[in-house]
């Protein structure tokens, strides 16, 4: 559901009917609560839904802050520091896993407050140009405790997967590859 209410949140943004857009993402982030408290509770899962599910969340995501700063609201730097964090831990759970084979990755705390961090911030800044009533001062606090949140959880996963790393390329475990 999270990836058909995509395109509908961007049109939104765009046209700057900031009060629905509010509220598609707000459904979206309802959406992605409710499919995993189910998930859990009576072990619904699959591969599809492991694959889809951060795909729909990250699209959601970069999406969102794409249009904000495109319009402004958000500045650049925040995006790109937030999707190169991104591109630097997908990119080494790749190269791990062909080094070394599968490894849960279950995430951190740091890393659970930056994504709610991340979340907070969007609907903060599409609240605050749909009703004109959030400061600046909050907004900019957001966005520094979001840049934060960010840099510590991207430091969080490379330091401990690069010492994993390291531990295995001294331990001589690296994968047999087969046609991968």
């Amino acid at each position: 559901m999270r990836l058909l209410l995509v395109i509908p949140l961007v049109m939104l943004l765009l046209s700057e009917e900031f009060a629905i857009a509010l509220t598609v993402f707000v459904i979206a982030g309802l959406s992605d609560g409710l499919d995993g408290l189910l998930a859990k509770h009576y072990g619904w899962t699959s591969k599809f839904g492991s694959i889809a599910d951060p795909i729909a969340d990250k699209l959601l995501m970069v999406s969102s802050y794409f249009v904000l700063c495109w319009q402004g609201a958000l500045p650049w730097w925040l995006f790109v520091i937030i999707l190169l964090r991104d591109l630097f831990i997908v990119g080494g759970a790749y190269t791990y896993h062909h080094l070394f084979g599968l490894q849960k990755i279950t995430p951190t705390y740091i890393s659970k407050f930056n994504t709610f961090m991340q979340i907070l911030l969007v609907v903060a800044v599409i609240f605050g140009l749909a009703s004109g009533s959030i400061s600046q001062g909050i907004i900019q606090s957001l966005i520094y405790l979001t840049l934060f949140t960010t840099v510590a959880s991207g430091i969080q996963y490379s330091t401990f997967w690069g010492k994993k790393a390291i531990k295995n390329i001294k331990e001589n475990n690296f994968r047999e590859h087969e046609d991968d």
